[in-house]
């Protein structure tokens, strides 16, 4: 069986390999003459029904004109004309049927992609990523990736990603406040690479998919009143990511980059880079949440590993437990982080009040230099690294952090032998600052109390940074590191690099940190 469309307004058809001919353009109510058949399109569930776009521009009408036979063409049934145009701008140039489902239609016409989950009787333009209202001349469902693909007239090749979540449109859920929408049944960690720039100057590309988990929900009308929250649940059932949502009606989707939360980094006078995305979670059930007018809605979500990895799930879980064993090593989890407290136990202003008493003002500077030679082993004072500055704790975890992240297999044993050593002096560096805490502090609040000062107050035994820490979810987030309250002019000789001046933002898109360095003379 062939169907044909002619450019003189015949549909003509073949049920017997070609050797006979029906014209049955003479069935379609309300036609015109000699229309332009653009497209033919045979349904891939039904041998009888096959859908015609005609085109009659030429003649200046710029009209669409759709119709769908389910019985070899002996009638049709309008599914866009210039009476009923449902919505439809522009003439038709393709429609084509879902693999799927056999309600699901897509229309290109001269002015943008048109969307019916219920076959023909309704449509709506699609509007997702600013698609221009440009013409669509052909279409092609992907059956592997479930993607459609838009061949358009001036502005290039379109991908919609994973039209799964059209497919599961029905009148049921519809008529839902909210509900999540299926997609993928599995989000596969995909392999992370960075590339360099092996194009030309004249080379055209597009995005590639988001290197993360798309989540799906549908809206029956705008969110009005209180927080819309959607949030993502390991498998024992704790909140580990929070997720941005929108408030539109109809179908909303969310990313998230299946990354745990970065580790804290203590403010040195180098960029952590490798602090500014945490560990890939591990593969299995997830559970996400939304909660909308107080009431959950729920959905699980299958983390996977990318089908090209080549190493196993349980070499998965030693780099993970490997990263996770560095950040045991990070100066955050330790008393002994103590440039924020340093710079503020002996601040300017304090050893103007002791100008008067020389001792007093020298045994408050000599126990701050106790404290700097302390911070001096955890992070780096000076800048540009092993080259032209220094490293320390800070910096070789960091480093390790990033080896390890590199790659998702299992970790080398020399890496793993360097959580060793760094675990042991970050433990000889608590020490020295412990004894700080126990032997020196004291005999100077003594000190300081006779001289009628206030003392100084030991750090907490758990030092938490005031700051939101990026989610990875996709949307953009600011995490700052605190600034140090007076001017920089005003800092002592031993906190002339201070990074307290110094101000990180972090925003993630698309799991693509980018940092601003910036370092004015704060107040």
């Amino acid at each position: 069986m062939i169907w044909v469309g002619t450019d003189d307004g015949n549909v003509q058809l073949t049920r017997d390999g070609g050797k006979t001919w029906t014209n049955v353009v003479g069935n379609v109510s309300g036609l015109p003459a000699h229309s332009w058949v653009n497209w033919v399109q045979a349904s891939n569930f039904d041998a009888g029904t096959a859908y015609v776009a005609f085109d009659r521009h030429t003649f200046g009408d710029f009209e669409p004109y759709v119709y769908k036979t389910t019985n070899y063409g002996q009638s049709w049934t309008p599914l866009a004309t210039p009476k009923d145009p449902k919505g439809i701008n522009g003439y038709a140039y393709v429609i084509k049927e879902d693999l799927a489902k056999p309600n699901l239609l897509f229309l290109g016409t001269e002015f943008g992609l048109y969307v019916s989950i219920d076959d023909g009787q309704s449509w709506a333009q699609f509007k997702g990523s600013h698609f221009p209202a440009v013409a669509v001349r052909d279409l092609a469902i992907q059956p592997r990736t479930n993607d459609l693909v838009l061949a358009t007239h001036g502005r290039g090749i379109w991908i919609i990603d994973d039209i799964t979540p059209l497919r599961s449109l029905t009148p049921d859920l519809l008529t839902k406040e909210a509900s999540f929408v299926s997609g993928e049944p599995v989000q596969q960690q995909r392999v992370e690479s960075n590339g360099g720039w092996p194009n030309g100057a004249a080379t055209f590309t597009g995005d590639n998919p988001p290197d993360a988990a798309v989540i799906t929900y549908y809206q029956k009308s705008r969110h009005l009143f209180g927080k819309l929250k959607i949030e993502v649940l390991d498998p024992s059932g704790q909140v580990i990511d929070s997720l941005p949502a929108s408030k539109r009606p109809g179908l909303n989707r969310v990313i998230w980059s299946m990354h745990e939360k970065p580790p804290r980094v203590p403010p040195g006078a180098q960029i952590a880079f490798a602090g500014t995305t945490g560990p890939r979670v591990m593969p299995g059930a997830y559970t996400v949440r939304m909660t909308k007018n107080d009431k959950p809605y729920e959905m699980k979500l299958t983390v996977g590993l990318d089908q090209r990895n080549k190493f196993s799930e349980a070499e998965r879980k030693a780099q993970y437990d490997a990263a996770h064993q560095v950040r045991t090593c990070s100066p955050t989890k330790a008393r002994s982080w103590t440039a924020s407290w340093s710079c503020a136990a002996t601040s300017p202003k304090r050893r103007k009040s002791l100008a008067s008493d020389k001792d007093l003002q020298k045994a408050v500077i000599d126990f701050d230099g106790k404290l700097d030679t302390v911070r001096k082993q955890i992070v780096a004072t000076t800048e540009g690294g092993a080259i032209t500055g220094e490293e320390r704790l800070r910096e070789h975890t960091d480093q390790l952090f990033a080896a390890i992240l590199s790659y998702e297999g299992k970790p080398a044993d020399y890496q793993v032998a360097r959580i060793d050593a760094l675990r042991r002096e970050l433990t000889g560096v608590t020490g020295d600052f412990e004894k700080l805490l126990t032997n020196d502090l004291p005999k100077l609040n003594e000190t300081l109390k006779a001289k009628g000062q206030p003392e100084l107050e030991a750090p907490p035994a758990k030092v938490a940074l005031n700051e939101e820490e990026p989610s990875g979810g996709g949307a953009f987030k600011a995490r700052s590191i605190p600034i140090c309250p007076r001017p920089r002019s005003n800092c002592p000789p031993t906190f002339a690099s201070c990074t307290r001046h110094r101000l990180v933002i972090s925003c993630m898109d698309d799991n693509l940190p980018h940092l601003a360095l910036t370092r004015p003379p704060l107040p």
